[in-house]
């Protein structure tokens, strides 16, 4: 049991000032409640789709009577481009983000309060997934806890700049450790869910598993009365507290303000279009394998067992309701891929045919990899610097009956290479996948500003390198899943100056689109071929 540490104190409430109108009360929200939530013992979902962020459409839920709020005290926001909570300056001793409750495994508490771990160890720079799996094994979590602290993360994750800005009106400081902040930030992403979404729960449920997770702790159960008392003045003040907070960028876009003034100086004209997609969760997209079946006919199986799709690309099929990988019909048999519209644009470009040899580098997963073999009876070599993430290359590739040369080394290195020339040679180079934030939302919290030209410098070699591995007439593909200019546009127009290349026909940049039509992620394309001899 740690040392006890004084009691965060709560923000007191300021006095109505004479000309301030009383703000509204958030009127309840009309529903039925969730199984297992009628005594307020509230019970995890159930396990999440491994390739969408859960299941379906989360059911609404009633709120509880709230009372007339005070008006919120104004007091300095947060800079927009300061991510994090102010500090507390009081000793702090190590925190137990590996600790295990002693609560019930499918519970909301223990839900919340691995998703409070997973928040506070990707504020130690750890990205998401993997902090989701660390929390998994700390905790020995049973499939159905998993689905539902992936689902809590990534809402939080979402919410993020718009819970630490509410925080900061309601507190006096930061909440310390960092996980009861992810805890209460947590909460409040269930209890505050974006315009167009339901909350999943009802409202004194989240209240009271949330106390009993801060309870739980040992690093902050003496915050337990101090969590029921933020939540609670939530719930009193929503409207009041919420205006406030969407008067500063950070809580109304949930970005960083370097990356909200990127996106807007790189696309005037679509920058809220851009950013609002980015906090969408993303569909659930297929890729029908056209060696095995075809797209109208698998649209067909679909149907047949009750799945509402529609095609959103060439090969692609877009689900209406994401459901679990295992739970798609011929999945296992390698009839179709998880894979975004926009990624799936990339082995047509290469204007692929049998018998070439061709390199796909930066391979890892391994989506790209599956199509090229698809389409063509290629020699394919896949290329990662990951020797762990090449293990899901070979996995995708044995689901779908293909083979490939698995290879590990660095593409802007040599000592991986036979010297023998390719055909066609696929570019998926390391960038800052600031076009797939729908998917990570945690990157954008991770990546700093200086990160684009760090990654740009390392493209530019990869490139260079890739280019002298080309045979003359041989067509080189640059792809990248960034938004920035730097990082796409700029690259390739100085590659095709440094070395001569043809540029040809292709996409350009794919801004992030979202709900209806072509729906994909952001990302760039550009197909170069290399004169002859």
């Amino acid at each position: 049991m740690t040392e006890k540490r004084p009691t965060l104190t709560l923000k007191p409430k300021a006095q109505a000032a004479k000309s301030a109108k009383p703000a509204k009360s958030a009127g309840g929200r009309p529903g039925q409640p969730r199984p297992g939530n009628a005594q307020g013992q509230g019970r995890a979902p159930a396990a999440r789709p491994a390739s969408a962020e859960r299941a379906g459409e989360p059911r609404p839920a009633p709120q509880p009577q709230a009372a007339q709020p005070r008006p919120v005290e104004t007091r300095p926001a947060p800079r927009a481009d300061d991510t994090r909570l102010r500090h507390s300056h009081e000793v702090k001793n190590p925190a137990q983000l590996d600790y295990r409750p002693e609560l019930k495994p499918d519970s909301l508490a223990f839900a919340l309060l691995g998703a409070a771990s997973s928040l506070a160890r990707v504020r130690t720079g750890t990205a998401l997934p993997q902090a989701l799996a660390e929390v998994f094994q700390a905790y020995d979590a049973t499939p159905q806890a998993r689905g539902a602290m992936q689902d809590i993360a990534y809402r939080s994750m979402r919410q993020l700049g718009r819970s630490e800005t509410l925080l900061h009106l309601m507190t006096a400081k930061a909440p310390e450790p960092p996980m009861l902040a992810g805890l209460l930030c947590a909460a409040l992403a269930l209890l505050d869910p974006p315009q167009d979404g339901a909350p999943p729960y009802e409202a004194f449920t989240v209240v009271d598993q949330a106390v009993g997770a801060a309870a739980a702790h040992p690093d902050f159960a003496h915050a337990k009365a101090m969590v029921n008392a933020v939540l609670r003045r939530f719930l009193r003040e929503r409207d009041a507290l919420t205006a406030a907070a969407l008067r500063e960028p950070l809580a109304r876009w949930n970005y960083p303000q370097w990356w909200i003034d990127a996106v807007r100086g790189a696309y005037p004209d679509d920058w809220e279009q851009v950013l609002a997609a980015g906090n969408k969760q993303p569909p659930l997209t297929l890729r029908v394998n056209v060696r095995k079946t075809g797209v109208e006919a698998y649209l067909a199986t679909l149907a047949a067992a009750g799945m509402d799709a529609h095609q959103v690309g060439p090969f692609a099929v877009r689900l209406a309701v994401p459901v679990n990988v295992g739970q798609i019909p011929g999945f296992a048999d390698g009839l179709v891929s998880v894979q975004d519209a926009g990624a799936q644009l990339a082995a047509p470009l290469l204007d692929l045919q049998d018998g070439m040899r061709v390199l796909d580098a930066c391979a890892a997963p391994g989506g790209k990899s599956g199509h090229i073999l698809e389409l063509a009876q290629v020699e394919l070599t896949a290329l990662d610097v990951d020797a762990r993430r090449l293990a899901r290359v070979e996995q995708n590739l044995q689901r779908l009956g293909l083979s490939a040369n698995v290879t590990s080394g660095p593409a802007e290195e040599r000592g991986w290479w036979d010297g023998r020339q390719y055909d066609r040679i696929l570019a998926d180079v390391p960038c800052t996948a600031s076009g797939i934030v729908r998917r990570h939302p945690d990157i954008r919290w991770l990546r700093r500003k200086s990160d684009t030209h760090q990654l740009a410098t390392l493209s530019t070699k990869i490139l260079d390198n890739l280019w002298q591995m080309l045979r003359p007439d041989g067509k080189l593909l640059f792809v990248t899943c960034s938004l920035w200019p730097q990082e796409s546009e700029a690259q390739a127009a100085a590659f095709a100056v440094r070395h001569g290349a043809v540029r040809l026909d292709a996409p350009g940049q794919l801004l992030p689109r979202s709900g209806t039509g072509q729906d994909h992620d952001g990302l760039f394309y550009a197909l170069f071929q290399k004169v002859g001899a």
